[in-house]
């Protein structure tokens, strides 16, 4: 696991406006932002990155020792269930989330060690738009997850 020190975080701007819309939605659902998930949401909102639930938690220990694995879970239950999360199963057996932007993306995932590279190609987009016409589907959505070995993985 790559520590989230050693990451480049996002730009400023990013961070605050997904804060932000995560304060608007707990308002209207009647929730309070605790400090807990206040620390849990900066460090997942910050990061352009996969976490699982157990990278989370290590990096919010380090900011709260008191931090448990529940308000971890409940956390990203809460962020998926208001569209500010993903949930993503990757065939490693660990659940990861990643921040909804909206914007869609493909994933490269390596074998090896588990690294995950986001990726856009208007070709296949155009592909899979074609294939779904010429079986008479209505494309409402889809996820692209392509395994192989990573350059590093490679060398070694």
């Amino acid at each position: 696991m790559i520590e989230a020190s050693q990451e480049q975080r996002l730009d400023p701007e990013v961070v605050t406006k997904r804060q932000e819309t995560l304060q608007e939605a707990l308002q209207q659902r009647g929730l309070r932002n605790t400090k807990q998930r206040e620390i849990l949401t900066d460090i997942f909102f910050s990061y352009d990155r996969h976490f699982s639930h157990d990278e989370l938690l290590a990096l919010a220990r380090e900011k709260d020792s008191g931090i448990g694995y529940a308000t971890v879970y409940r956390t990203l239950k809460l962020l998926t269930e208001l569209g500010l999360a993903t949930e993503l199963n990757f065939d490693d057996g660990h659940t990861r989330f990643e921040a909804a932007d909206g914007e869609h993306h493909d994933h490269l995932i390596c074998i090896k060690c588990s690294r995950i590279v986001e990726f856009e190609e208007e070709k296949i987009e155009t592909l899979q738009e074609r294939v779904a016409k010429a079986h008479g589907f209505k494309l409402i959505h889809h996820k692209m997850e392509l395994y192989g070995v990573c350059p590093v993985c490679q060398k070694l």
